[in-house]
């Protein structure tokens, strides 16, 4: 089962958080379909957040179609979002990505560091990628 968490200094609403932890665990293969959301009120237990938040949260993936509640049994995942072949390779990438977090650490970058770099180096990338796509279009 999923385990929440919020970071209230990244200026994400924290129904967002819990969205994206949601879709991040599909993604991952941790939640498959079936599988059981916690409660209400165990996020809400767990993470000090008001249940109004937990229950937009909820709401907003069952309209996205990737959970369905169950009164009386609670919030089930109804599909996933990664692929076989995509789960394939997670295990190879997350290798290679754990020796690049280690030289990260090595050179003396704290979490924030990292954090930035990463995202400004995939934010570049993902820009030249549209770019040479536009071009090619």
């Amino acid at each position: 089962m999923i385990e929440f968490h919020l970071d209230a200094r990244s200026g994400v609403a924290p129904y967002m958080q819990l969205i994206r932890q949601v879709r991040h665990a599909m993604r991952l293969g941790l939640l498959k379909e079936g599988d059981r959301l916690p409660t209400v009120k165990d996020v809400v237990a767990r993470v000090a957040i008001n249940p109004n938040t937990v229950l937009k949260a909820y709401r907003e993936l069952e309209y996205e179609g990737l959970v369905k509640p169950r009164p009386g049994l609670g919030t089930f995942v109804t599909r996933t979002l990664g692929g076989e072949s995509e789960l394939a390779a997670h295990e190879p990438l997350r290798r290679d990505l754990d020796g690049w977090l280690a030289k990260a650490r090595d050179a003396g970058l704290g979490d924030e560091s990292i954090e930035a770099l990463f995202a400004d180096t995939f934010r570049q990338f993902s820009e030249e990628r549209a770019g040479r796509a536009g071009r090619r279009g």
